[in-house]
């Protein structure tokens, strides 16, 4: 097996100095998404790891795929009965980190989530292929089931002999209140580039510079 000791990058494509930033991080957040959108180097840049902690206080990791964001927060659909689900009604402090290796940057953003109203949900369900909306009601996430045939046959049933969808009221959005954002920009001899904004009780950000 080859060591993995061996891997070495060095990051010398951008940098992120204090003049280019301004107070709301999700103008440089924006900013950052569209010249990775536009470089049509990663294939979906708006994956995103999300970190939820369970019950037993047992942290899990899985990639999501961002939907919408705003001043407001950052959205994302998913099954309420699921693993992920179970552990945002138990506890809302989650974490997202999105990693675009072409740019050689990371965000990470830490906040509160919730449960988007069924108004919401609604709009997006019905917005997308009639296939993904008999998908989201066939499966029933992080169940377990016997074997694959199970999970096709039952979408094929579904999708004969359906007469109208309706969104299952355990499937729907989920917003991340941010309250920190880090941005993370590699930089020769792996001294990079990090501001971690903080948001005020009253609403209002400020910035500092990380140590690499």
């Amino acid at each position: 097996m080859k060591d993995l000791s061996d891997f070495r990058v060095s990051y010398e494509k951008y940098n992120l100095s204090e003049e280019s930033i301004v107070d709301n991080p999700l103008i440089l957040f924006k900013e950052w998404f569209e010249q990775i959108c536009d470089s049509k180097q990663i294939k979906e840049p708006n994956a995103m790891t999300l970190s939820t902690v369970d019950k037993n206080n047992t942290p899990n990791n899985r990639v999501v795929l961002l939907k919408k964001f705003s001043n407001e927060g950052f959205i994302f659909y998913t099954n309420y009965m699921s693993n992920k689900g179970k552990s945002m009604s138990n506890n809302s402090n989650v974490c997202l980190s999105f990693f675009w290796p072409s740019h050689e940057r990371q965000v990470i953003i830490k906040g509160k989530c919730i449960f988007m109203s069924k108004k919401e949900s609604d709009e997006y369900f019905y917005s997308r292929p009639i296939d993904s909306q008999i998908g989201a009601i066939a499966s029933d996430q992080s169940s377990e089931i016997p074997n694959r045939k199970y999970i096709v046959d039952k979408f094929e049933d579904l999708k004969k002999n359906h007469k109208k969808i309706t969104r299952p009221e355990h499937w729907g959005g989920v917003i991340v209140h941010h309250e920190t954002i880090e941005f993370w920009q590699g930089r020769k001899n792996r001294l990079h580039d990090r501001i971690f904004f903080t948001k005020s009780a009253k609403g209002k950000w400020s910035y500092s510079r990380l140590s690499p």
